[in-house]
């Protein structure tokens, strides 16, 4: 084994970028479910980002359009689970897992013949004396725009639920939908909106891997990353920079687990591969259980359907 070739702050800044996927469908899937909404469409939203992403900033030569087509792509294609579930009243677990399998059925598709097309470059951003801060300078100011991005939407998810009305109004949807429908609010227009910033939310973190992390099209690239993101949101409670928090930790151990087989450390990867199913077992097991919900203080309307009385 040859620890030689770590560095720490190479590392650090390795997961920041490793992180800005796992961050960017999370906070996007806390929102929905805040709502009082269960997506598990979110791998099947970001593997479509990805492919749209992709394609967009390859015709284009822009990737920053590439972002945009592909937050397009995420919100479409939530808007499906949204009609499907709050007009027509489909079961939520079903409808999300049709989404994940209908989106990694539509982007194999639609990326065909661009396998091997290297996207445009994005520019990291040019910080000027805060890059140069000895050890701060190369982990937090040395990153491509879409990290601060993250950074940022976290924040304003953050502040708009803790300080707004409209934000209040959303909690409230999530806690008890019949008690806000009762107060006069939309309690189907709040849903729907929450559903398609969550799919916004998953295509820009699936653009993220094909045009900035890896960059290429690679068929199932996003390899279980929503699973993640859904596990996320429920052990961070609900909670903006815990989810945060969560995601950086998760791109720690992705980064950790790579630097470990290039120093000779064998890890299979049929744990990595079989990893998105087991999550995906706890979280439905965590969804199912009432006691268990009530002690992760999760919305009390999470999953339930919304039927407006008379």
């Amino acid at each position: 084994m040859d620890f030689s070739s770590f560095n720490p702050m190479v590392l650090a800044a390795a997961l920041m970028v490793a992180a800005t996927p796992i961050l960017l469908a999370a906070i996007g899937e806390l929102v929905v479910e805040r709502s009082g909404v269960l997506n598990l469409g979110v791998e099947g939203m970001m593997i479509t980002g990805a492919v749209v992403g992709f394609t967009a900033a390859v015709t284009t030569g822009n990737p920053y359009l590439g972002m945009l087509a592909a937050m397009a792509g995420g919100a479409a294609l939530s808007l499906i689970f949204g009609v499907l579930t709050q007009l027509l009243k489909a079961n939520q677990v079903a409808s999300g897992l049709a989404l994940t399998l209908f989106g990694l059925g539509f982007s194999a598709l639609l990326g065909q013949g661009y396998a091997g097309v290297v996207p445009p470059r994005t520019a990291k951003l040019d910080l000027g004396l805060l890059s140069d801060i000895p050890v701060l300078g190369p982990i937090l100011f040395r990153h491509d725009p879409m990290v601060y991005v993250s950074v940022a939407i976290v924040v304003a998810v953050w502040f708009w639920l803790t300080y707004t009305r409209s934000g209040r109004i959303l909690r409230a949807v999530g806690e008890n939908h019949d008690a806000a429908h009762a107060l006069g609010y939309r309690v189907l227009r709040v849903r729907i909106l929450a559903i398609m910033f969550g799919g916004a939310c998953a295509g820009m973190g699936g653009a993220y891997l094909s045009l900035i992390r890896v960059p290429q099209w690679t068929e199932g690239m996003t390899a279980g990353i929503g699973w993640i993101a859904l596990a996320l949101v429920v052990f961070a409670s609900w909670r903006p920079v815990r989810a945060m928090l969560g995601a950086y930790l998760f791109g720690g151990i992705l980064v950790l687990q790579l630097n470990l087989q290039a120093a000779g450390i064998r890890i299979p990867a049929e744990y990595l591969a079989m990893s998105p199913y087991l999550i995906t077992i706890l979280v439905l097991v965590i969804m199912s259980s009432g006691r268990a919900r009530k002690s992760l203080a999760a919305p009390g309307s999470l999953g339930k359907p919304f039927h407006a009385a008379g």
